[in-house]
This record gives C-alpha cells, sequence and structure tokens, in this order.
C-alpha cells in the first residue's frame, strides 16, 4: 500500500479501441500521477475492466472536481460503470455475526492492528453472546433479535442502523441469518458473506457433513456477495484444504475455520481496496 494519499478509479465499460488512451490521456493532461493500473478485456460479453491508482496531489484539484471532470468527459461518452474512491478516508464496515466466535475474532484483531485499515462503528448480532468481548474493544455492540415472527421488522431495523452508523460495508461473519430480499437489494454489492463451503457445491446448512458424506478429497471456503438468492452470490475469493479418509466432520469443521478466516479477511480486504469489479453474476478481482 503507497503512504501518499492516492485515488482509486475503477470502471468497466463497452469495450472499443481506444479506452486506455482516452483515460490516461485524461489523467496525463491534468499531471496525474499513475502508480497502479490493472486492466481486463472479457471476450465473452465485450466488456472491459480497469482498475487505476492515481497519487492525489500530483492532480490541480480537489476530488468532488475530478469526479465531475471525469464523468463529463470519460464517463458518459465511453458509458462507464465507474468509481472513485480516496485512500485518506476509512471505509465504514458493520459487522454481523451469530455465535461463532473465529471469524470475528479475525476481523478485530486485523483491525486493531490496522492491517484492515477500517473503521467498524458497531458490530451487531441476533445473539448477546459476544457482547463484552466487542465492547471491550470500544466498539459499539447492538442486539438485534430475530425469529420467525419478527423477521421483516428486524431486517427493516438493522438497515436502519447501517444507514445511521454511514455503513460502507456490511460483513457476515459468520451471520447465521438469512437476510431479507429488502435487505440484499438496498444494500447490493455492499454486503459479503464468509461461506463454510466451496460453493457452489454443499449449499446451505451444515457442508462440512454434506462433504463428509459424499468422500470429498478437498474443502474449501467461499467469500462472496450477498442476493437474495441464497449462497448464490458473485463470488469474490476461495481457497481449499486436503482432507483424507480418517478425518470426520469435527476435523473438517476446524481446518475449515482457519482457511474461512483467511478467505474472509482477503475477499474483504479486495473490496475495500477497490479491486473486486461486479458483472452479472461473476467478479473480475484485480489482485
Amino acid at each position: 500500500m503507497h503512504r501518499d494519499r492516492f485515488y482509486t478509479l475503477s470502471a468497466s465499460c463497452p469495450d472499443r479501441v481506444g479506452i486506455i488512451a482516452r483515460v490516461s490521456g485524461f489523467i496525463a493532461e491534468h499531471g496525474g500521477w499513475i502508480l497502479e493500473s490493472s486492466f481486463h478485456a472479457d471476450d465473452v460479453t465485450g466488456r472491459y475492466f480497469m482498475r487505476i491508482e492515481i497519487k492525489a496531489d500530483s492532480l490541480p484539484f480537489l476530488l468532488a472536481e475530478f469526479r465531475d471532470r471525469f464523468r463529463r468527459e470519460i464517463g458518459e461518452p465511453l458509458a462507464m460503470d465507474w468509481r472513485i474512491s480516496d485512500s485518506a478516508v476509512k471505509k465504514r464496515v458493520v459487522v454481523m455475526v451469530s455465535k461463532q466466535e473465529h471469524c470475528l475474532y479475525d476481523l478485530l484483531a486485523r483491525w486493531q492492528s490496522k492491517e484492515l485499515d477500517i473503521e467498524i462503528p458497531c458490530v451487531i448480532s441476533n445473539h448477546d453472546t459476544f457482547k463484552g468481548f466487542v465492547e471491550w474493544h470500544g466498539i459499539p455492540f447492538i442486539q438485534v433479535p430475530v425469529n420467525a415472527d419478527n423477521k421483516a421488522a428486524a431486517y427493516a431495523e438493522i438497515q436502519r442502523i447501517f444507514d445511521d452508523v454511514r455503513g460502507d460495508t456490511m460483513v457476515l461473519a459468520r451471520y447465521m441469518q438469512i437476510l431479507s430480499p429488502e435487505l440484499c437489494n438496498a444494500l447490493s454489492g455492499r454486503i459479503i458473506n464468509i461461506h463454510h463451503s466451496f460453493l457452489p457445491s454443499f449449499v446451505g446448512a451444515k457442508p462440512y457433513h454434506q462433504a463428509f458424506q459424499r468422500g470429498v478429497k478437498l474443502i474449501g471456503a467461499t467469500c462472496h456477495y450477498v442476493t437474495s438468492e441464497l449462497d448464490a452470490g458473485p463470488i469474490i475469493e476461495q481457497d481449499v484444504i486436503r482432507i483424507d479418509h480418517s478425518d470426520a466432520p469435527e476435523d473438517m469443521v476446524r481446518y475449515g475455520k482457519d482457511i474461512e478466516k483467511t478467505v474472509l479477511a482477503r475477499g474483504l480486504r479486495y473490496h475495500l481496496e477497490d479491486r473486486v469489479l461486479v458483472h452479472g453474476n461473476k467478479t473480475v478481482v484485480f489482485r
């Protein structure tokens, strides 16, 4: 990561000749210093993807004017989907958890050490299991009980809290509830889940037990965006570990927890650094 402040432009548009020239030319015309750039052309969909980091103090204007000029001169003429973020503005991540601790513990450790340089305005849970642990870190803990009779109201309350704390991203750190379609749609592309399975295999509950019954030789974890379709959102990151016939389901659960922590941390980092561009139900990830 660069020490100097920088802006990150991430964008996609219909593929055509001259896209890089137009964008880099626009930056160069204003004295912009490109620190890092990545590009990808998808021959199947005819879509072009890019991510560019620009040294902030190399430009003669502030970010608001940069956005306005880029929109008029590049974004609209090239029919781009684009965003520009500022490295000086920390992303605000709301963490959701139920009763399993390993992903929550890992995220808070990375946050405390500034390995994840983010703000965590609150942790939300449907149980009070981790109230003391979270508050010990100086982070507000909010319990929103969820049951069969109050789901609509509970998820409306969660969305209200997210909006009130000005959340940028919601992370389901083993939050073992199915979110409402309304919440998924309202925060499309902003909710990240860790699923304890190498999706699309073994969707739903107890995937390690399903894997044991199937006799697989690899188990894994999947970090993905949440959509209203269960465990079917665009995949950000995955990893696997090899097992054998001697491993019981309990062993697989234990191995899986290590994978889940690292896969969630990597996927969240890619998202926060604007390295993930979603196209349909797939992603382009510039590592």
